[in-house]
């Protein structure tokens, strides 16, 4: 992927998602996620892990995507953070390390149109997905474009994280990525078959749970839920495990390479540690988004999955982390 760069700075057209807009494409086979010893750290939540149904074919989701089938799962206990990463938290990361995110070195990334700089220099429109520019000098820092900032906004989710920013961010802490199996039990919190965090209601006694879309997608947003765009990482109540915003605010990385088609072939027996296939052109992620609306996109769904290619940055994806035991 990095020796490909070059060739590879404008959006394709013609390939969009509602959520997650592609830089680029191209096969690789690197090994999902960091080969290192992790070790949980302070504030992660332990999971005793087990049997859980993974899953979905309940009709809400997208054949394309390969919610389905519901399947037996059993997982080794693991920690996991109770949000996402913040930027306080990559703030201290950039400061200690020097890195450069993979937006800063291709110089722009992907910016929902509503929230665009005035005056940002931006590549047009992308695909049949309108509401999304790619913004020069769009990164972390400034993630609407120069200019923007993230002052008051050091408890909101990093974003403009490519999956190998993710990963260089695991390394340093001697964490990791979560599989996409561990990243499901952990969001069902304990739950069984159920279409949310939280139960099968979206907005139970009419309370919003999550940072989502309301109104009409892609021109009007009534916030409803108090906010139009990310919101702090605990600013809704948490999941049965302690863990919040598993719905909504932004898209997750997970380790895996995605594949519509793989958990497939699995037959009817337990899956031990699923981990995905061993190569992929695009990395799994998990929980959609606050762009995310039933109208169009209602990834936000715990059995709901989607993807992206591992150099790809946008203003709505971002990570959290998982270690072993």
């Amino acid at each position: 992927m990095l020796g490909s760069r070059e060739k590879r700075r404008e959006p394709r057209q013609g390939e969009s998602s509602c959520c997650v807009p592609t830089r680029s494409s191209g096969e690789v086979s690197r090994a999902p996620g960091p080969s290192i010893d992790t070790r949980p750290t302070p504030g992660m939540v332990r999971l005793p892990g087990g049997e859980f149904l993974m899953g979905a074919d309940d009709g809400k989701g997208f054949p394309r995507d390969g919610e389905g089938p519901v399947r037996r799962v059993r997982l080794s206990p693991f920690s996991i953070s109770p949000h996402a990463t913040t930027n306080a938290e990559f703030s201290r990361f950039v400061e200690e390390t020097g890195h450069r995110t993979e937006a800063e070195e291709f110089g722009w990334s992907f910016v929902f149109y509503g929230f665009v700089q005035p005056g940002a220099k931006v590549k047009g429109m992308i695909g049949d997905a309108p509401w999304w520019k790619g913004v020069d000098g769009a990164y972390w820092r400034e993630p609407e474009g120069p200019g923007s900032g993230i002052d008051g906004r050091m408890d909101h989710p990093v974003v403009h994280v490519s999956h190998d920013d993710a990963v260089a961010y695991c390394a340093w802490a001697g964490v990791r990525l979560p599989t996409e199996a561990e990243w499901e039990y952990a969001a069902r919190g304990g739950l069984k078959g159920r279409r949310f965090p939280w139960g099968n209601t979206l907005t139970p006694n009419g309370e919003h749970r999550c940072n989502i879309w309301q109104g009409e997608f892609p021109t009007r947003n009534t916030a409803e839920d108090g906010y139009g765009g990310t919101c702090s990482v605990d600013a809704f109540p948490p999941n049965g495990f302690g863990l919040h915003n598993v719905s909504g605010n932004v898209w997750e990385w997970c380790s895996d390479w995605f594949s519509a088609t793989f958990h497939r072939d699995g037959g009817k027996g337990v899956r031990e540690d699923p981990s995905g296939p061993q190569k992929g052109t695009v990395r799994v992620i998990r929980g959609g988004s606050y762009l995310c609306h039933k109208s169009y996109c209602n990834r936000y769904r715990v059995a709901a999955r989607s993807s992206n290619t591992p150099d790809s940055s946008t203003a709505n994806t971002g990570f959290r982390c998982a270690a072993d035991g």
